[in-house]
């Protein structure tokens, strides 16, 4: 194992620095010494990470229901000059390099050699191999225990990420083989079965999509839309932190998440600009994703994200920086939209415990869970529609955070895992909204020029993404957090206004039932009823 101490810079247990909270680190899973080869020691690679600092000013949680954007200045929420130029100066005198600062994120980019960079965070650094989310054997930075940080900076660092740059999260979708009685639809025909309101298509909107993987080619894109008789959407692609729209040329990979996010969201907010957002699949990277797009020119109406993993393999600073980087994008307007998991109540974990997906656990994102769909797509006529589940590696997401409380727009609802009574949850309930993810009734795509049915919770971020796209276009604003208002007045068992409520089903230890559960949140979309309610006072 190869040491990053460096004699030049203080090293772990030096009494001039302090712990960072909530940083410490498990080893990554199966996690092994990775074979030589490599041209240098991993002390001796150049790095660039991300440094997050305290807001100079906290956000009220009033500030924060849904509807047109804050009237506060985002800059009184962001990083001091003060904080800015302590951290560039005590980092500087480190041997570390400021490469870049932006107050309104919080973010620093800081560079340097690995080892040193290391060595001033309190930690060492070696390479590995282990499991990735995606199940996928990959060698990377590992680091284990938590940080320091120089004792002028306590408090004012909130994060550090990026040293340890194992894969983050895994995409949220599913591959089906073909059989007969499957069934699929295409994203117009989900439209009207969801009965998308008429008379808006995106126009004048921005959809944000993030992705940590994989690319699309214009080909696809064009192909595809004129298969579905309309116009290719604007897409335009995005790099952050040195990622970029690479087509991987699998259709089963990567490029399968892409497409499916690009393709949903174009076919139903056609008028909508889409900006793909890739960033490496690091902590790091996704954070810095999703400030990026949140705090863009144009603002986003809406972001998809379809990438998550488990909360607890999270550290709680990626967690607390992820989260505020959704209050962020709340403040201006957007709706973040995130997939809910793939893998059931269980989440992908082995413990024998019940888990929820982040960031979709996060209470400032809408989180969005899965059905399966038997529908007639001439007509829209829904003949059955229940808790996608098919095992429990294909299945919804959705339970109850470890993390996060229970958001005041929750108080009223209540869950029962297995035969427990049901009861007022203790963390916050996932998903808040569904809709078809179910392989076997999934959407039809073009992946790298393969016509293909792709299903997961992945869909159904881009389609709610879309269908808020749709929603701000007609308020003429973004609506911001729109969890208040999709829970306002809803009582125990009822169903909420503008959803078509699933009460059929399970996935794994959540049943559904009427009202909201942890399968399919408040229900599926009716976009007609639901434009209805935000107009209404």
């Amino acid at each position: 194992m190869n040491s990053s101490t460096s004699p030049s810079h203080p090293a772990a247990d030096s009494p001039a620095n302090v712990p960072l909270a909530g940083s410490e680190r498990q080893p990554a899973p199966h996690s092994s010494p990775a074979a030589t080869g490599h041209p240098l020691p991993v002390e001796d690679e150049t790095l660039e990470i991300s440094v997050y600092l305290r807001r100079q000013q906290q956000v009220p949680e009033a500030e924060l229901p849904g509807g047109p954007p804050t009237t506060t200045t985002p800059a009184s929420y962001g990083a001091s000059a003060e904080d800015i130029k302590l951290v560039t100066t005590t980092l500087t005198a480190l041997g570390a390099t400021v490469t870049e600062a932006d107050p309104l994120t919080r973010r620093l980019r800081v560079s340097g050699r690995a080892g040193d960079l290391a060595a001033i965070f309190g930690t060492h650094l070696q390479r590995v191999s282990s499991v990735a989310p995606n199940k996928e054997t990959v060698t990377h930075r590992e680091r284990t225990g938590g940080l320091t940080v120089p004792a002028a900076l306590d408090g004012v660092i909130t994060a550090v990420l990026g040293l340890d740059d194992r894969p983050a999260s895994r995409a949220q979708f599913h591959l089906t083989p073909a059989a007969a009685g499957n069934v699929s639809y295409t994203p117009l025909e989900l439209g009207s079965i969801y009965s998308f309101p008429a008379g808006t298509d995106g126009s004048g909107e921005t959809i944000a999509i993030i992705e940590l993987g994989g690319g699309f080619d214009q080909a696809d894109l064009d192909t595809y839309f004129a298969q579905l008789g309309i116009t290719t959407p604007t897409v335009s692609a995005v790099g952050v932190d040195g990622a970029v729209n690479v087509p991987g040329g699998d259709p089963q990979g990567a490029d399968g998440e892409v497409l499916l996010d690009v393709e949903v969201a174009g076919a139903l907010a056609p008028r909508a600009a889409i900006k793909v957002y890739f960033a490496p699949n690091t902590d790091a990277g996704f954070v810095d994703a999703v400030n990026q797009a949140a705090h863009d020119t144009p603002t986003p109406a809406a972001m998809s994200i379809s990438w998550g993993q488990s909360e607890d393999q999270w550290t709680a600073q990626a967690r607390t920086a992820m989260d505020n980087a959704f209050i962020d994008a709340t403040l201006l307007g957007v709706t973040v939209t995130v997939a809910a998991g793939d893998n059931g109540s269980a989440d992908a974990t082995a413990d024998g415990k019940n888990h929820v997906d982040f960031p979709a656990s996060s209470p400032h994102a809408v989180g969005c869970g899965g059905t399966r769909l038997l529908a007639n797509p001439k007509t829209g006529a829904v003949s059955a529609e229940t808790v996608w589940n098919d095992s429990t590696s294909s299945a919804t997401g959705g339970g109850v955070s470890d993390t996060f409380p229970l958001p005041a727009w929750q108080d009223h609802i209540t869950v029962a895992a297995g035969s427990t009574a049901p009861a007022a949850p203790k963390g916050r309930g996932v998903p808040d909204v569904a809709a078809v993810a179910d392989p076997q009734t999934g959407y039809q795509v073009r992946v790298d020029g393969t016509d293909m049915v792709i299903g997961g919770t992945s869909a159904v971020a881009p389609l709610w993404a879309a269908l808020i796209a749709r929603l701000a276009q007609h308020q003429g604003h973004g609506l911001g957090l729109i969890q208040p208002a999709l829970y306002a007045g809803l009582t125990a068992s009822a169903t909420a206004p503008g959803f078509r409520d699933i009460t059929k089903g399970n996935n794994g230890s959540y049943q559904a039932t009427l009202g909201w559960d942890a399968c399919t949140g408040l229900g599926v979309p009716v976009g007609t009823a639901l434009l209805t309610g935000l107009t209404t006072p």
